[in-house]
């Protein structure tokens, strides 16, 4: 539960902005054509970024390369077929995705078990690396690869087009494969899931799409025969439905060759098939619908449909959408402004539109409430969209919007040249599905400033008609439990609100920044440099102490991290704190300016602020460009000199975690994640998720009581990290942080009890009141901090990494027991002396036994041989690979850059890392194993169904 307090992120384009949040699972747009279309921007006159190398073989198969040097030396392959569960059959449902599971068992050239196996080899992680996704209307196969060397390139092509055609889809390996869907279905079978759902089938109505949810249906994944699956495969996997997307550090006209070379024998095992009918939405008039789920939160929604435009991506129809979304986002400003009040009649609200799974274009106004508040809740959404529509929206309304963006697009511009690999090849693998022209951000900018140049009130105004004269309104209550009177209950409180008669909104006022001085500039009284990591360590004459990273990984990007001594371990331990409260810092804003009106004030400003509670500190992050760092610093300055504790943020975040707090029982995975911090601190409050009757009897005075001297009395640490000038940043904090009264000097962690619970060969259960043929299960085992024995940490790394790819390739592969099993060693930075090796994973109730019995022989077996050299690699590559690849983030910094003028061994850590995991050898993991994940070492968790009990 969190509230992303004023973040900003950078986005694609101003277009992108409004896909609203409607709750609903697997929203990805379906394509639904079956015939290769050339790309689009071959038929519009938007122009494509002109770095791309665009191509389309004689087959049918389009491809798209770019040169992307961030970070250096890695790349990105998406492999991407236009079918999904919209293509299936009525005897197909569930296997589009089925089918993505058996791309990894095996192929004509890669036998069954080895793919993962190749790619470990090459230093890719299953998971974070190595991925795919069906969705309605696609299936795409992912590989991010840490290393652009021509025989890794060659690999991943490789297995790109094993795929595309070479696929054994042997008959056991599916009955094997049959079990870990099912455990899919099973994880994602969420309260929130089921209610998504069963919106978006409530909207689309009649059409395809509520017949086809991807994980299809249980009975054909239990009992469909394997011809069923190969004739999907050789029906929907061709060429002319295939994009191959390749970003990275490469050379794209060597890079064509090859894929020209390797796909151009490719060719269809059949003829087109036709293109599916996506139905026909439905005209609908006013109407009223209860989602009733146990276990979900309550919200209420009103949407308004219309059919949806398949016309060709072109500037006409994205000025349409820019002017579209200046009006709804100004409807999202008001229902924001109301939801920060004192009286607020809903937790959060919002506004937008989208369009939805090629079936239609939705308008909604939407918001989240207590469970006995949706009647209030209702009434605003539909005051406050009556009176848009009715008084329209103000020159100065639509303006603040422009001026808000156009800062989000520039600074789209100036990192341009340093995007993510990663992050582009996703992007250019979504505008495929979406038919839509990937445009350079300088285009999109440019774009925008043409319509904004000329867009008048009168414009948007008749945009926002036009997105509310669709079919509808289309009114819903989702919640726990159906209302007394049901459906009739919600249309009378809809007709109630729409008597009442709504006023013109009243004038903004303007919002001037009033932090802008703290006093004299700090002086300095320490500078210290480490050039072989390029930092700079700097302390204040009042106690504060900077850190200075300058880095080239992201053009404009700064990230500037405030650590305030204290946290977690400077509370007491008798008694349960208020730090689930923690989002309701931001929200308060300052005395001098509230959470609303900084946003106004800084709207032409990047910037961005969320807090957080760790073990020894409180924490202030921001992230901004280059020529706003001394407005970022500004604002961390105003709230930790200046705060506030308003009661209306206090209640607001109150009452969303008591609204959601029946969520958490709703499933063994929701069960699990509540609990498991407690659990792992032994129960110690300070870690221990707050119940029902610690949430409703908390008072906005204890609040403040709480936070205010954790905010205002400890010691300050700050670290920047990014696209900055050393001496620029060090003047910057003189004049803000410097220029704060005197802080305490940081000191070293305090000694606490060891807190990891002891071994036992029982486990503890908890229940769930979810589905009952689910479980979960957890087993950890402690194994020490990370800073007191750097070389181990490694070696525990490694240890835990081979000790889960053993599990999975047995209890996951082999057995079908389970779809998520992961493992993780994690070794504090902050506890003295504590930290641990954990497993878990989601199964049904009776395997539980038999997961227990092979975790005590693969630790047995561990521990007792030492790994062979193909194994010890398949873990330690990835390891590096993954630590290569942060080390060239600006967050890996920010992050160990943490106290290290007070604790030197940090930096020891940091020059250790590259060459700590190369240094594992097998015989440490053995004995490591042997040491810490022998017989009676392990700590259990079970989460059982409540009828188990």
């Amino acid at each position: 539960m969190s509230f992303k307090s004023i973040t900003r992120s950078s986005r694609r384009a101003f277009f992108a902005l409004l896909t609203i949040v409607l709750s609903i699972p697997l929203a990805v747009p379906a394509r639904s054509e079956m015939v290769s279309a050339a790309w689009p921007h071959a038929q519009s006159d938007l122009v494509a970024e002109k770095c791309i190398r665009f191509g389309t073989l004689a087959n049918g198969m389009r491809f798209a390369i770019m040169h992307n040097a961030t970070p250096p030396k890695q790349a990105a392959i998406r492999f991407r077929i236009g079918s999904g569960s919209l293509n299936e059959q009525d005897n197909q449902q569930g296997l589009a995705h089925f089918l993505e599971h058996m791309a990894f068992k095996g192929s004509k050239n890669v036998p069954e078990g080895e793919m993962i196996r190749i790619l470990q080899r090459k230093g890719l992680a299953f998971g974070p690396d190595t991925n795919a996704h069906t969705s309605y209307g696609e299936t795409v196969y992912s590989l991010d690869l840490p290393q652009v060397d021509a025989d890794t390139i060659s690999t991943g092509l490789m297995l790109m087009r094993e795929t595309a055609s070479e696929l054994t889809l042997d008959a056991a390996a599916f009955d094997r494969e049959r079990d870990v869907i099912l455990s899919e279905e099973r994880l994602r079978d969420t309260p929130q899931y089921r209610a998504g759902i069963a919106a978006m089938n409530s909207l689309l109505d009649g059409q395809r799409v509520p017949m086809r949810s991807p994980i299809g249906k249980t009975d054909i994944i239990r009992n469909a025969p394997v011809k069923l699956l190969r004739d999907y495969y050789e029906t929907h996997y061709r060429p002319d439905q295939a994009t191959l997307i390749v970003v990275g550090d490469i050379d794209p006209a060597g890079l064509e060759a090859e894929i020209r070379e390797r796909f151009g024998d490719w060719a269809a095992a059949g003829p087109a098939v036709a293109i599916p009918d996506l139905g026909e939405l439905k005209s609908k008039g006013e109407t009223f619908e209860v989602i009733a789920v146990p276990g979900n939160v309550t919200s209420v929604q009103i949407a308004w449909t219309r059919e949806f435009d398949g016309s060709r991506d072109t500037v006409a129809k994205r000025r349409g959408q820019i002017i579209e979304g200046l009006g709804l986002q100004v409807l999202q400003r008001r229902l924001s402004n109301l939801a920060s009040k004192a009286d607020a009649p809903f937790i959060s609200a919002g506004a937008g539109a989208q369009d939805l799974l090629k079936s239609a274009h939705v308008a909604v106004v939407t918001a989240s409430s207590e469970p006995d508040q949706w009647q209030k809740a209702l009434s605003a959404i539909e005051q406050e969209q009556r009176r848009v529509q009715e008084f329209g929206v103000t020159a100065a309304e639509i303006q603040r919007e422009i001026v808000e963006y156009r800062s989000v697009l520039r600074a789209d511009v100036e990192g341009a040249g340093t995007r993510n690999t990663t992050a582009l090849a996703g992007m250019l693998s979504a505008s495929v599905d979406s038919d839509q022209v990937f445009t350079s951000p300088a285009d999109d900018l440019a774009l925008f400033e043409e319509v904004a140049d000329q867009v008048s009130a009168e414009d948007v105004n008749k945009a926002l008609v036009n997105a509310f004269s669709g079919y509808g309104p289309q009114v819903q209550l989702r919640a726990a439990q159906e209302p007394t009177g049901g459906r009739d209950t919600v249309r009378q409180v809809y007709n109630a609100s729409r008597e009442t008669k709504v006023d013109a909104p009243s004038a903004a006022t303007d919002v001037v920044w009033p932090y802008t001085s703290f006093g004299p500039s700090g002086a300095v009284v320490e500078r210290r440099a480490v050039d072989d990591l390029g930092l700079t360590m700097v302390r204040f004459e009042n106690g504060v102490r900077l850190n200075v990273k300058p880095t080239k990984f992201r053009a404009s990007e700064v990230l500037i991290r405030e650590h305030v001594g204290g946290g977690r371990m400077a509370m007491q331990s008798d008694r349960s704190p208020l730090i689930w409260a923690s989002p309701a810092v931001v929200l308060s804003g300052t005395k001098a300016i509230d959470f609303q009106d900084i946003q106004k004030a800084l709207a032409a400003k990047i910037f961005g602020i969320d807090f957080s509670v760790g073990d020894s500190s409180v924490r202030f992050d921001g992230r901004t460009r280059t020529e706003d760092m001394a407005t970022q610093l500004q604002l961390m300055a105003a709230y930790t000199s200046d705060p506030t504790y308003r009661p209306e943020a206090f209640n607001r975040v109150q009452q969303a975690y008591l609204s959601g707090i029946d969520q958490y029982d709703a499933t063994a995975g929701g069960v699990l994640g509540r609990d498991f911090a407690g659990l792992v601190h032994s129960g110690d409050p300070r870690w221990t998720f707050p119940g029902r009757t610690q949430l409703s009897t908390a008072t906005p005075d204890e609040f403040e009581e709480f936070f205010h001297p954790l905010v205002t009395k400890g010691p300050i640490e700050l670290t920047v990290v990014g696209d900055i000038d050393v001496e620029e940043a060090i003047r910057l904090t003189a004049e803000t942080f410097g220029a704060l009264p005197k802080r305490p000097e940081l000191s070293a962690p305090s000694q606490i009890e060891q807190l990891f619970p002891a071994p036992s060969e029982k486990s503890v259960v908890k229940t769930h009141r979810g589905r009952d043929d689910t479980a979960a299960v957890a087993v950890g085992l402690s194994i020490g901090d990370l800073l007191s024995d750097v070389p181990r940490s490694f070696v525990a790394d490694i240890a835990t990494q081979i000790f889960e790819n053993r599990l999975i390739e047995q209890f996951r592969i082999a057995e079908g027991a389970t779809y998520g099993l992961q493992g993780s060693a994690d070794l504090s930075l902050e506890l003295p002396d504590y930290g641990f090796a954990y497993f878990y994973l989601e199964t049904m109730p009776a395997k539980i036994g038999r997961f227990y019995t092979l975790f005590a022989d693969v630790a047995h077996d561990l521990g007792s041989t030492t790994v062979s050299a193909d194994e010890l690699s398949r873990a330690r590559e990835p390891a590096i690979e993954t630590l290569k690849h942060q080390q060239q983030t600006n967050e890996y910094w920010v992050r160990y850059l943490r106290n290290v003028q007070a604790d030197p061994r940090r930096l020891e850590l940091i020059r250790y890392s590259a060459e700590g995991y190369a240094k594992v050898t097998g015989e440490q993991v053995r004995e490591f194993a042997k040491t810490y994940f022998g017989a009676g070492r392990s700590w259990k968790l079970e989460v059982l169904p409540v009828e188990a009990q």
